[in-house]
């Protein structure tokens, strides 16, 4: 089964290990073959863009998606993974689903799950700053 992309100008596509940048244009095409990673840029990250603990692991599980050998990438994976889990114990379903599919060979839908960890993790992020937000403005009206 093909796979049909559109990309837009300029933008960066994975595919196996090639990256493909567009020209000026819009541009579609198929893409045939058996399982190729195949990333869109918005779904790629770097080191430079991965700046959160959820987000460095996503970056290890894109690592191993697109490697000829993934199992080079389960050290730095589970080192982040376990941190992470001391940190945000309530991730542990989220962490278990990524933790089965890597270990199942499943990297594309472990990157699945990882997108969902790192909205969980921003989720608690942004309630985090409210709360601290919340309480400065409680600070400064008691100080009143």
């Amino acid at each position: 089964m093909a796979l049909k992309v559109e990309l837009k100008p300029h933008e960066k596509i994975i595919v196996g290990s090639c990256v493909i940048t567009n020209t000026d244009q819009r541009a579609k095409f198929l893409i045939e073959g058996e399982r190729l990673p195949i990333l869109r840029e918005k779904d790629i990250l770097t080191p430079d863009t991965a700046d959160t603990p959820a987000k460095l692991i996503y970056l290890a599980v894109q690592l191993m998606y697109i490697s000829h050998d993934p199992q080079e990438h389960h050290a730095v994976y589970f080192d982040v993974m376990r941190d992470f889990l001391t940190a945000v114990p309530s991730a542990a379903g989220m962490i278990e689903e990524i933790n089965n599919h890597i270990l199942s060979g499943d990297y594309y839908r472990a990157l699945k799950e990882s997108k969902k960890l790192i909205a969980y993790e921003k989720q608690l992020l942004d309630s985090a700053r409210g709360e601290q937000a919340g309480a400065r403005e409680a600070g400064l009206s008691t100080a009143a």
